[in-house]
């Protein structure tokens, strides 16, 4: 025990001395991580897991590892929600149960929080939350898990506000009255001020790990939205120019208010040893991006279309799904999103897992809760993908809408380096006959069966160059393949 413990601490030396990860200098669609070009993919929980002192951290980033992610996002505390009624959740880590919210501030001695205990005092921290909060780094880290630290969100309504440390009702500071709606702008009276000191804390907190993202904020659209497109523009009024048809950005104040953030962010580390990378929510569902905060490095999409990456692609940032989880319970509604998405040269999915809870941390939880799914059976068709994505040379590949000439009845998705390497990606079932734009050559691949892994081998050709045809094995809810040049 006592060589294990040491080794373990030698070894998590090493990653705190390590440079974060970044995007991929080669190709900044994907990230560079530990010496390697990675794309992130997970299946976690709803973000309060160091919140949340009935959650079981070490046990949730023990699954995560065991199921083959990388990836998990976490709310860092300057928003909570409310046990068995936010959105619908019935057992919801991010709703701590009455007087089991960790905050980053201190309790004062006044009783009188809105969520249970004693009121806050924003101008001390709580050594037990900062004590989670390197624990929780230090295990993902240990475990190869990448950190998305999102310190801001979307309020949703009164009831969430209702529940905020930084509301005059639930702090003896004083901080002023505001409308809810005007939280997250530079019109929020002495709060800024409250906000700046716990991003900047969180930020130095942090900065020695080098498996942290920061968020600026989650979803800033839902607060103040800005009607940017619809997805089905057919729908009559006012369904159409509503949620969930609507393409919502966040408007000037919000935009304002984030570029602050993320000045707080990158001042804070200018002096510090490690500077991490910035994200950014930038809308919901696809949209051409018309402005990003300076010194984004990840543009993140909700509920995402595959076309979020296509239209963005020429940022040359990462491209990211940074949540889904709101179309019931079927796995695999988030298996097609997950292929659809990545195949296109998305740089991150994450699935909303609701079945990861409080006394569930192993994701065993797979009673209705939610507006979502998860399950043990949705991350191993996960990890389907995720060991597929890492079999490939990222570095090397980008999207390719020319070789694949057609596909009868599937949609394709393909990444390449033309003339070497193809990933393919088809939605839908099979056979399928496709029409192949390849290069002259010597080819071999194998088939992946994309719910249980199942693999195929594609027996070796001969391609003169121009199209060749391919037949599918039969197949339902999806195939992919894996082509490959042979060395000449």
């Amino acid at each position: 025990m006592r060589l294990r413990a040491g080794t373990l601490f030698i070894t998590l030396i090493w990653l705190l001395r390590a440079a974060p990860i970044q995007l991929h200098p080669k190709n900044p669609h994907y990230f560079l991580y530990r010496g390697r070009a990675v794309a992130l993919i997970t299946s976690g929980e709803h973000y309060g897991a160091v919140i949340n002192a009935d959650f079981n951290f070490k046990r949730y980033l023990a699954t995560l590892q065991s199921d083959g992610f990388n990836y998990t996002r976490l709310f860092a505390g300057s928003y909570v929600e409310m046990p068995e009624k936010s959105f619908g959740i019935l057992r919801n880590d991010l709703a701590p149960q009455p007087g089991r919210f960790i905050a980053p501030w201190a309790r004062s001695e006044s009783a009188g929080y809105s969520g249970g205990g004693n009121k806050f005092d924003l101008d001390r921290w709580n050594p037990e939350y900062f004590e989670r909060f390197h624990e929780f780094l230090s295990e993902a880290a240990m475990r190869g898990i990448v950190v998305e630290v999102t310190l801001f969100s979307s309020q949703y309504g009164q009831m969430q506000w209702n529940l905020s440390a930084l509301n005059p009702a639930n702090n003896i500071s004083k901080t002023d009255a505001i409308d809810w709606e005007k939280l997250h702008t530079l019109e929020n009276g002495n709060i800024l001020g409250y906000q700046e000191r716990y991003a900047r804390k969180l930020v130095r907190e942090a900065n020695a790990f080098e498996n942290v993202i920061f968020e600026i904020q989650n979803e800033p659209w839902s607060d103040r939205p800005v009607l940017a497109d619809v997805i089905n523009p057919y729908l009559p009024l006012p369904a159409r120019d509503q949620y969930p048809n609507s393409i919502d950005v966040a408007d000037q104040l919000s935009m304002n208010w984030q570029a602050r953030v993320a000045e707080w962010i990158t001042s804070e580390e200018a002096s510090l040893p490690k500077q991490h990378m910035i994200a950014q929510d930038y809308s919901n569902f696809r949209l051409p991006v018309r402005q990003l905060v300076t010194n984004v490095s990840i543009v993140n999409f909700h509920y995402a279309y595959p076309e979020a990456v296509l239209l963005n692609y020429g940022l040359n940032k990462a491209i990211a799904y940074d949540e889904t989880g709101f179309l019931g319970r079927d796995d695999e509604a988030y298996l097609r999103q997950a292929w659809n998405f990545m195949l296109s040269g998305g740089s991150t999915f994450d699935n909303l897992d609701y079945s990861f809870t409080p006394g569930h941390e192993d994701g065993t939880d797979t009673q209705p809760n939610g507006p979502g799914g998860g399950s043990p059976a949705l991350r191993r068709q996960l990890r389907v993908l995720s060991e597929f994505l890492g079999k490939l040379p990222l570095a090397e590949l980008s999207p390719d809408l020319r070789s694949m000439r057609h596909a009868s009845g599937a949609y394709a998705r393909v990444l390449s380096n033309p003339g070497r390497e193809y990933a393919v990606y088809l939605d839908g079932s099979g056979p399928v006959d496709l029409q192949f734009e390849l290069p002259a050559g010597e080819y071999s691949g194998e088939w992946v069966n994309v719910t249980t892994g199942s693999i195929q081998k594609l027996g070796r050709f001969q391609h003169s160059g121009g199209e060749r045809d391919l037949r599918t094995p039969a197949f339902q809810s999806g195939i992919a393949l894996h082509l490959r040049a042979e060395a000449r």
